[in-house]
């Protein structure tokens, strides 16, 4: 019989924390999902513990939920991490192939990945990934996986993702005081790109915009390979914060105001349009213009785009990713943000939905699971089982699976 594991993820964002469950069957290119914990989330800020007693609670919350439709028991979890501490940096290695036939080997990979992560980052900073962008071998470049070549020198561009040491360590202690071990430390960025995109989107070249509540996150991808990430101060509660000032009303009351009547399409909006604000709340009780709240809305929806256009030029990338924009995270859901996307970025522009997984659980048919999902996938293909609790990275592990991981990519 196929041996099977139970392999689960979390997800602890600034507004929910998201917990997915799932089997993998040995040969299966993807898990089945067989369960689904979600809970409010309280004592963070931004992706930041600021009361560790009350992230325990949350995180115990949805990983109680996930058990329960699961019927099976959480031992182990893949723990995304984003905020607006995560940064990035890109880095080069140089080795001297090590075997008498010049015939370069998965050490070789493993070699000058570790050759290429001895840069200078602050003490207090983690790497959680090095990525491998193309390799090359004596004066071939452009190679994207040189196991069995023959060459002297091998050099790599990597892609290297930081995290700041102390936010994830509060993170991962109060994880552990939820009664789980953790397998990996995965960037959220990486994780949603992992659930939305294909190959051959990575290979066009394509930027991942993940709106959270707390922030952006953007991935950008060509030629098959990580080019870019960056995260944005910028999300969703800054939309609702923004309604609540102008309106004066609520946080409570934004929040409702944007989900029920928001859009980033003023046009479509009759200007004597009001909203009587006593039918979604007990607070407020007068009635507000709803074409200034989907000015308010669309104003700071354009924002987000106009800085994610602005990471795009950085890399010289603006307007010059064939396969466009792919939308997902919660925020996303908002109702003309597609076409706002498409004409600030100038590219084509879709909402990403989780691809990948099998089951019969529909509610996680949603871009607010993208980041969940996708850690499961990282996990469930590219990782071995092994407990790093609060040791932190185990870069060897790491470099190998990111060989495997880079291998898979590889058409």
């Amino acid at each position: 019989m196929a041996k099977s594991k139970i392999v689960a993820s979390i997800d602890i964002g600034s507004s929910k924390i998201r917990t997915v469950v799932g089997i993998q069957e040995e040969g299966s290119p993807v898990p089945n999902i067989i369960g689904v914990g979600i809970a409010p989330s309280t004592g963070l800020r931004k992706g930041a513990v600021i009361d560790v007693e009350e992230t325990i609670n949350s995180i115990s919350a949805s990983l109680e939920d996930a058990e329960r439709m699961a019927g099976e028991p959480i031992n182990h979890v893949f723990l995304g991490v984003g905020g607006n501490h995560i940064a990035s940096i890109n880095s080069k290695g140089v080795i001297a192939v090590s075997q008498a036939e010049n015939e370069i080997s998965e050490d070789d990979v493993d070699r000058v990945l570790e050759a290429a992560q001895a840069v200078t980052i602050p003490s207090n900073r983690r790497i959680l990934r090095i990525i491998p962008k193309t390799f090359t071998v004596d004066e071939q470049k452009g190679i994207k996986y040189p196991v069995g070549m023959t060459g002297i020198r091998l050099e790599v561009e990597t892609h290297i993702v930081t995290g700041f040491e102390p936010v994830i360590k509060n993170l991962e202690k109060c994880v552990l005081q939820s009664g789980v071990d953790i397998d990996d430390v995965i960037p959220a960025c990486l994780a949603s790109a992992e659930a939305v995109l294909s190959k051959r989107q990575k290979e066009l070249g394509v930027v991942v915009v993940d709106i959270g509540c707390g922030g952006t996150s953007i991935s950008v991808f060509e030629d098959g390979a990580t080019l870019h990430t960056a995260v944005i101060p910028v999300g969703g509660e800054n939309v609702t914060n923004d309604v609540a000032i102008g309106m004066k009303t609520s946080i409570d009351t934004a929040e409702k105001l944007k989900i029920e009547y928001g859009t980033t399409i003023p046009e479509e909006v009759n200007d004597r349009e009001t909203i009587d604000l006593s039918l979604i709340s007990k607070i407020d009780t007068h009635h507000v213009s709803k074409k200034q709240v989907v000015e308010i809305i669309q104003a700071r929806y354009h924002e987000i785009f106009v800085l994610v256009k602005d990471e795009l030029a950085k890399i010289h990338r603006d307007e010059m990713l064939p396969a466009g924009v792919i939308l997902t995270g919660a925020s996303s859901k908002m109702s003309g943000v597609i076409d706002l996307a498409r004409e600030t970025l100038n590219l084509p522009a879709q909402i990403g939905f989780p691809t990948n997984y099998d089951g019969v659980v529909d509610k996680i048919d949603d871009p607010a699971y993208a980041t969940v999902i996708g850690l499961l996938l990282w996990g469930s293909r590219f990782e071995s089982r092994h407990h790093s609790g609060l040791k932190g990275l185990n870069m060897k592990k790491s470099l190998s699976s990111i060989t495997k991981w880079f291998k898979n990519l590889v058409p």
